[in-house]
């Protein structure tokens, strides 16, 4: 593979967006030609006349007749994937099936309002629909078994990164489309009909069983590819075959040519894009065997393995010119550490009563809080209503025509709340080395705050001088208040570590008693010299900490420990295992690398932390 790359552009003075929604504009015709097998696109764009324009655009070339349902965020299960039709139920005293949004959606287009509100739980079973082109479930005494091959569009209204729709979702639509930034200056008229449209369809669906020609050639290029920029599933690739294949069709031939290869690459693959393939004059060489000296030289063996190459770079280069030169930019800084884990949400998943996304009900009775599912509790008891009346009659009582609900029957509600993480930021203040610390503490809390916003989460700070700790700053999302306490932080005198760390796990225990997430990084050198009295006494002082740690970690707290120190210190590794946190020996950090560090502890902690126990 040579993934010859050319070099990062320079950013044009003023972005011509009219290519960009030419191509959006394509990506619908595509869709419209070929729901099915393209699966659909995320949407990413806010409320306005850009996106209803796209949405128009779609829906004007889909079949005539074909069903398009919008389904809202926080849908029902029951009502997205079918369940218990409670009204047939108690008329026929037999359970019967009712079918949900995806099932009535079979042949036609489902529109996700909000995308990014998905639950993973419920994109995966969307998922699984797609896979399947069937909605399949068994429960309650009745099987339900319809048809849904339809196409999906997303309306991913996020405003920061981490607000997106599921992966699990996104990696099944073949289309990636940000509107963001379209002005209706951009809108133009492609000429796309739904008749021309119609014609690619009737002979896409003509084509013969071992496809269009070039096929084989194509998947190849397309595969090495997207390896070459960085994409690791199947799906892509196989998105952006069916893609050339769509535009083909549109196209009116039955060969998979070089464009039609181009704008899938531009369309499927660029927006997927994690890194940049490394420039030529990088790659490794590979060692060429030696050759016979009296060998004669030889005509490249097979030409097509050439034409092969030429036409993965080709994918590559169409897909790399693609890009924004912003995203360009930080792809080629990220190289190969763009393979890290996704970024998480805001905050730990907790089950709650009252708040969040609902869940679906279980048995149990209605009490500490936990509220009824009325409508629940009557589907499970409807499938029995004739065999209770039976049961009623030869006990020698009358069958009344009323609902007999059992305390078997009973379901309560579930819901699914997202905690808010909450960053404490423990700094040590005392001594004349710790001036310069300061400053980076204040800038790694400003870019925590700045981060912190479109996270939903808080920073508090804690400094530790003198005698004892103090709270300079509660729990805030507030970026100029937190710049004013930080600018008046004093440093030096001696080091009260014992009654910082207990002031962090108090404050902990109280942000874990509101339900929050919170996450402490403590920045030391593990040197405690005042106990928690006030003393002198670096022995108790000692003591006094290593007690401090083990509550911390006995309230279920997470953590690192920053040991600022120029070689690491034992004291304070001993202190991060007593406090379960992690351990992290940073001399010459900065604000960005405090920052990150922090952020990534973070992150991995809550990746880590199980659910909250049912409701």
């Amino acid at each position: 593979m040579t993934a010859a790359t050319a070099p990062v552009a320079e950013p044009p003075q003023q972005q011509d967006r009219g290519p960009a929604w030419a191509d959006a504009q394509l990506a619908a015709a595509l869709l419209a030609v070929d729901p099915l097998g393209l699966g659909g696109a995320v949407l990413r764009a806010g409320p306005g006349p850009m996106r209803d324009a796209w949405l128009d655009h779609m829906k004007a070339l889909l079949p005539a007749g074909a069903p398009l349902r919008r389904v809202p965020a926080g849908i029902e299960d029951e009502r997205l994937f079918g369940g218990l039709d409670l009204a047939a139920t108690l008329k026929a005293g037999r359970p019967l099936a009712s079918r949900g949004v995806l099932a009535e959606s079979d042949g036609g287009l489902v529109i996700l309002a909000m995308a990014e509100r998905l639950g993973a739980e419920t994109a995966g079973r969307i998922a699984q629909v797609l896979d399947r082109g069937a909605v399949e479930m068994e429960r309650e005494g009745f099987r339900l078994e319809a048809p849904a091959r339809f196409a999906v569009v997303a309306l991913d209204e996020g405003a920061a990164k981490e607000e997106a729709a599921p992966e699990g979702l996104k990696d099944r639509l073949a289309f990636h489309l940000d509107l963001n930034g379209f002005s209706l200056r951009d809108l133009q008229d492609n000429g796309m009909t739904s008749g021309a449209v119609a014609e690619a369809r009737a002979h896409l669906a003509a084509c013969p069983p071992e496809g269009f020609e070039g096929e084989a050639e194509a998947l190849e290029a397309l595969c090495g590819g997207a390896l070459a920029i960085g994409i690791d599933s199947l799906r892509a690739p196989l998105l952006a075959l069916r893609t050339a294949r769509a535009a083909a069709a549109l196209a009116g031939e039955r060969r998979i040519g070089q464009e039609d290869l181009a704008l899938a690459a531009r369309l499927v693959l660029a927006p997927r894009a994690r890194f940049l393939p490394a420039p030529p004059d990088q790659q490794e060489e590979e060692p060429q065997p030696e050759e016979p000296e009296d060998k004669e030289p030889q005509e490249p063996e097979n030409e097509q393995d050439q034409g092969d190459m030429k036409l993965e770079d080709l994918v590559v280069e169409a897909a790399i010119a693609s890009l924004p030169s912003q995203l360009l930019r930080e792809l080629a800084a990220l190289g190969e550490r763009r393979r890290s884990a996704p970024a998480g949400r805001s905050g730990a998943k907790r089950r709650s009563t009252q708040r969040g996304r609902p869940l679906g009900p279980r048995p149990g009775e209605p009490k500490g809080g936990q509220r009824l599912d009325l409508l629940a509790t009557l589907r499970s008891a409807a499938p029995w209503q004739s065999a209770r009346r039976r049961e009623r009659e030869r006990a020698g009582g009358e069958a009344a025509q009323v609902i007999q609900v059992r305390r078997e029957d009973f379901r309560i509600k579930r819901r699914q709340a997202t905690s808010r993480t909450t960053t404490l930021l423990v700094v040590d203040a005392s001594g004349s080395s710790a001036l310069q610390r300061l400053a980076e503490v204040k800038g790694a809390a400003e870019i925590l705050l700045q981060e912190s916003y479109v996270r939903r989460d808080q920073v508090a700070l804690i400094a530790f001088r003198g005698e004892a700790a103090e709270l300079l700053l509660p729990p805030t999302r507030s970026l100029a208040r937190a710049r004013r306490e930080l600018s008046s932080l004093p440093g030096g005198g001696p080091t009260p570590l014992a009654s910082a760390i207990l002031s962090g796990a108090q404050l902990g225990e109280s942000l874990l008693a509101r339900g929050e997430t919170p996450f402490l990084v403590l920045l030391t050198d593990g040197r405690g010299n005042i106990a928690l009295d006030g003393t002198a006494d670096r022995a108790k002082a000692r003591e006094d900490a290593l007690g401090a740690a083990r509550r911390f970690r006995g309230a279920g707290l997470k953590g690192v420990l920053i040991d600022s120190g120029r070689r690491p210190e034992p004291k304070a590794a001993e202190l991060a295992e007593a406090m379960g946190a992690r351990y992290l020996h940073l001399p010459r950090a900065d604000a960005g690398a405090l920052s990150r560090e922090a952020r990534a502890a973070a992150d991995a902690a809550k990746r880590s932390q199980p659910a909250g126990r049912g409701a």
